[in-house]
């Protein structure tokens, strides 16, 4: 992509909807939920590798040994909900990179940044120094590769939302990376306008 994009604001909504299968519930109840399907998943033979986008679900990731384990990339920006959060980031990466990303917009950086950052396979965190994360979910989720060996997954936070026609309840969003999910970003890239 070799153009910034943005979301118009008439369609808003359609990109706050979850990507995938979303866990609701509090952070102790959806993190404890998301250990217990992906042990499942590892008893049954599955490989993975997790890739985490915002800091509350980076944070309780990290501090879970099961899921810090398959956790590959972190993209966070220190902020929730416009305030600070602080997150033990020692001994778990081989690499920190960091990168700008205006609010409400993919830069068109990114796009070959979160590819090279996925090929060189090592434990990464991408901080998001100016502007913020949340958006980078789309690019990271076309940037994945569909493996047959193993799975790649990528987890988000969902903030509860009140106002749209079908109110969504806060909970981590899991985005297996499928020919579907895919198309599904696709689609809301082609709604996003380019700058």
């Amino acid at each position: 992509m070799d153009k910034d994009l943005k979301i118009p604001y008439d369609q808003r909504h359609k990109f706050a909807e979850p990507l995938d299968v979303l866990i609701a519930g509090t952070r102790e109840k959806t993190i404890r939920k998301v250990e217990e399907i992906f042990r499942e998943k590892e008893g049954n033979g599955l490989d993975f590798n997790f890739f985490l986008v915002g800091d509350i679900v980076t944070k309780d990731f990290l501090s879970n040994s099961f899921l810090k384990k398959a956790t590959k990339l972190c993209i966070i920006d220190e902020k929730t909900k416009r305030e600070q959060i602080k997150i033990e980031l020692k001994g778990h990466f081989e690499e920190i990179v960091e990168f700008i990303n205006p609010a409400g917009m993919i830069s068109k950086k990114s796009w070959s940044l979160l590819t090279n950052i996925i090929a060189n396979g090592k434990n990464t965190l991408l901080k998001i120094t100016e502007g913020e994360e949340d958006l980078l979910v789309l690019p990271l989720v076309l940037a994945l590769p569909i493996e047959e060996d193993y799975k790649n997954y990528v987890f988000y936070g969902q903030p509860p939302i009140t106002d749209a026609k079908k109110a969504i309840p806060q909970g981590i969003v899991i985005v297996e990376i499928s020919e579907k999910t895919q198309q599904k970003v696709k689609e809301l890239i082609n709604l996003m306008e380019e700058i």
